[in-house]
Parts: structure tokens; sequence; C-alpha cells
């Protein structure tokens, strides 16, 4: 009887403990708009970042929602600062409405290439803007840039005459000033959104990033695109953020899994991005979409377009806006 009672207290004692392991795990929340499982590099972003903090063994967990299906898109810089979502691969610019210096993480022409994206990050330029997203409750964990092209299902974009009465997707206010000062209409939506705006006639024509162009299949509805090329007028900050609340509610460790997860995921980042052009023009081409380039004199066209539109209303409109555009031009 006493060796019966033994082993059912032994047993009970092993699932006590089993169940305060089960319970120590921390799970984190992840959420992005962009396809899961389908070589996105913003997901594979995450994925790692998931992967590295398993192995790191601190008990904590990434549990992760894709294609929109946790948050909407635009919906995730409020969670975040409020510590109702976790982590997120978010295009900054999504939340330039709440904070107009994000603005500048998609100004036209400000960055101009991955090396030099890859110098703004370490930039005075950068420490004002993480300042800006610091001060509102949310961490960076890795950066990352986008390049972006043009698509249309009118003709090809090159000079801004070429965008004149089409209907055009662009990001972000920024943009949005730019082509609507070369005679666009503007209709504003996520890149999750840009497929069916096209199909159904809402969009003439949009730009996004080269890895959304392929991810959400835009092949299937324009008729030219215009990559990147030499003259990338297009680049986006898109980093994978945290919760300040929450990542100040975990132990050092986790905190340190978080961290070391976030600068695989960004190594991974810097290395497959810079593919992404060229997979993009491939794509495009086998599905037979016209593929064309700015040349330097249609880039410098639109610098010229954005300087009396977007730089203008930016240094003046926006706190300390000046200064930002200052600190990124000053990046060579």
């Amino acid at each position: 009887m006493r060796q019966l009672i033994a082993a059912l207290l032994g047993a009970t004692g092993i699932s006590i403990c089993l169940a305060s392991a089960v319970q120590a795990e921390t799970v984190l929340k992840a959420s992005h708009q962009f396809p899961g499982g389908k070589g996105d590099p913003r997901d594979e972003m995450v994925q790692i970042i998931a992967r590295e903090v398993e192995k790191a063994n601190v008990d904590l967990k990434l549990q992760i929602y894709p294609g929109s299906s946790l948050y909407k898109p635009t919906e995730q810089w409020g969670a975040l600062t409020t510590g109702a979502l976790d982590m997120s691969s978010f295009p900054l610019d999504y939340a330039s409405g709440r904070h107009p210096q994000f603005s500048a993480t998609l100004m036209p022409g400000l960055v101009g290439n991955f090396d030099r994206a890859e110098r703004l990050n370490d930039s005075p330029f950068m420490e004002s803007i993480k300042k800006v997203i610091e001060d509102a409750g949310v961490i960076v964990v890795a950066d990352a840039w986008l390049s972006g092209a043009f698509a249309s299902k009118e003709g090809c974009i090159t000079a801004p005459e070429t965008v004149k009465g089409q209907v055009i997707r662009a990001a972000g206010p920024a943009f949005e000033q730019m082509l609507a000062a070369a005679g666009a209409s503007i209709a504003s939506m996520p890149s999750s959104e840009i497929y069916s705006a096209m199909q159904t006639g809402v969009l003439d024509a949009t730009n996004t990033s080269s890895a959304s162009f392929v991810s959400y299949r835009l092949y299937e509805q324009v008729k030219c695109l215009t990559a990147p090329g030499a003259n990338a007028l297009w680049f986006m900050y898109e980093p994978v953020l945290m919760s300040k609340k929450v990542y100040d509610s975990l132990t050092p460790e986790q905190q340190k899994a978080i961290m070391d997860a976030g600068t695989k995921s960004e190594e991974y980042f810097s290395t497959e991005i810079r593919k992404g052009d060229d997979k993009m023009v491939e794509t495009f081409k086998k599905a037979n979409v016209e593929v064309v380039e700015m040349s330097k004199q249609d880039y410098d066209a639109w610098i010229a377009v954005a300087k009396e539109s977007s730089y203008k209303k930016f240094a003046d409109e926006v706190p300390g806006g000046d200064k930002l555009i200052e600190q990124a031009l000053a990046v060579q």
C-alpha cells in the first residue's frame, strides 16, 4: 500500500513539474501581412527569429500569423504600442498617420541602393527614426529595407508624365504627393489589397516592393513593370518590430535570445533581398509582362517633382522634417 501511495505521489509530482514547465513557457504572437511559407523574405525573417529563439532554450516561443490572419496590416502598429501584439514585420510608413516622421523611410530617391540603406541603419538619421519608434512604445528587433518598382495595366511608367490620368497606389504620403503632383490620382491601401484592386478596376497602376510584386502575383494583372535597375526611386523600411512593454516583461536571457535571433534574421535578409529584383524581373518576363527601367533622365525628372512636392511638404509640415532629410542626405 505504501509503495502504491509513493508511486502515485511520484507520478503526481512529475505531472506538477511538467505542468509547471509548460506554464513557464512564454508564447509570443508575431503578425504580418505577407504570405506565409511561400518564400517571402519578410515572412522568413520572422520564421528565423522563431527558430533561433526556440533553439536558445529560454522558455520562449513565437507563434506566427502570416497573411493578415491576426491583424489587418494597418492595425498592427497600434497593437504593438499597447502590448496587444508582441511582434510584427511591419512597413513603418503605414504608421505615418500617427508619426509623420516615418514618411522619411519611404521618401522618393532618399535611399537609392542596398549599400546605402545599410549605411543608413547606423546613421544619425536612423537614430532619430528609432527614437520616435521607441518613444511610442516599440523597439526594432531587425532592420530591413526593400527596393521597389512600378507597374501598370495601361503602359510603362518611366518619366513623370507617364502616370498622368492613372489611378495609382503609392504605399505612403511622400510617394502619393509626388505622384499626385505628376498628374496621377491616388488610391491608398496596403500591398495585400493591390491584386484585387487591379482585378476589379479600382487601380490602373501601383508601386510596391519587389518582394510584394512576386508574393502577391501582380504579374497576373499588369502589362508593364518598371524595375528598380540602376535608378531605384522606391525604397521602404520594413523592420521586425516588438512591443517594448512585452520586451521589458521578458527575462534578460529571453531578451538576449530575441535580439540575437534578430541579428541572424537581419543577416539573412541582407543577403537574400539583393536577389529580389532579379527574381522579380525573371518572374514578370516569364509571365510575358514587358519589363523596362527608368533612365537617369527619368529618375532626375521624378526627383525634381519630389523636391517640389513631398520633400517640401515634409520639411515644412513635419516636426523635425527638414533635419531628417538633411541627416539622410548626409549619408554617402
